[in-house]
């Protein structure tokens, strides 16, 4: 067998087992800062380097995408930290109380903003139904202390 063909016997290529920090982080679709400030807070292990090189393991490619989807949920960095030793620990009625806690909050944003939208929207009428004489509605409600 000729050096050719032995490299032509390779139907695919393997897929790899650790990622540099640029690849890691263009896999979990984050800037290499990103990666970097969660290696900073954390959230992150820094592996040793091998070379010149770092290499992360391919699963962190999933950690950064759960660190990512638990931010657009609302959840702190710190809370996602915790979050992350509790799995590490399989301790799912502590992470039960941190997710419930984080719904009773979300729930008081969205009744706040209900309520916030009913007093734009009586303020905008106001305003539409106001002579152009009148101070508007919307100015002035904003004005008082």
């Amino acid at each position: 067998m000729t050096k050719k063909s032995s490299r032509n016997s390779v139907a695919h290529p393997q897929t790899p087992r650790s990622l540099t920090i640029g690849r890691l982080a263009g896999a979990a679709q984050v800037n290499i800062e990103t990666v970097r400030y969660y290696q900073s807070r954390g959230l992150i292990p820094i592996p040793p380097a091998k070379g010149t090189f770092r290499h992360y393991p391919i699963e962190t490619v999933d950690r950064i995408r759960f660190i990512k989807r638990s931010q657009e949920l609302g959840f702190t960095l710190a809370e996602i930290g915790e979050l992350l030793l509790l799995d590490e620990s399989r301790d799912r009625k502590t992470i039960r109380a941190i997710a419930s806690n984080k719904l009773t909050q979300i729930e008081q944003k969205l009744t706040d903003l209900s309520r916030l939208q009913e007093t734009l929207q009586h303020l905008v009428k106001q305003c539409h139904n106001a002579s152009s004489h009148q101070p508007c509605p919307i100015i002035a409600s904003l004005s008082i202390k």
